[in-house]
């Protein structure tokens, strides 16, 4: 009986593991404006665009603007959160290109701030 009941218990612990991690991970999603605020400290010029999906999440909208030449461009990536009580904060981070597929920060810029 105490084998069956120490087996039990096991299972419904390690049941609630992907519970657990899915609540300690917060969905990019989700993520507040006060967090993403915080996470921008750590943007740096050079950064690709992995290494900001990582820190900000994935973008609500993006553009890519491009010169006469195609190998040069800029990409731009807009975050953005919005509240019942305050205007809009959008978070917009530009990557230029010197080369094709190679994309690094460039710049960001705030706007509503």
């Amino acid at each position: 009986m105490k084998r069956r009941l120490h087996a039990m218990l096991v299972f419904a612990a390690l049941s609630c593991l992907p519970l657990g991690a899915a609540i300690a991970a917060p969905a990019e999603d989700k993520m507040t404006f006060v967090q993403a605020e915080r996470r921008s400290i750590e943007l740096k010029q050079g950064m690709t665009p992995d290494d900001v999906r990582g820190l900000l999440g994935k973008p609500k909208r993006t553009a890519l603007k491009t010169s006469g030449d195609s190998s040069q461009g800029t990409l731009q990536w807009t975050y953005s959160w919005s509240s019942p009580s305050q205007t809009d904060r959008n978070l917009q981070v530009t990557f230029v290109s010197k080369s094709p597929e190679q994309w690094l920060v460039n710049g960001w810029d705030w706007s509503s701030y």
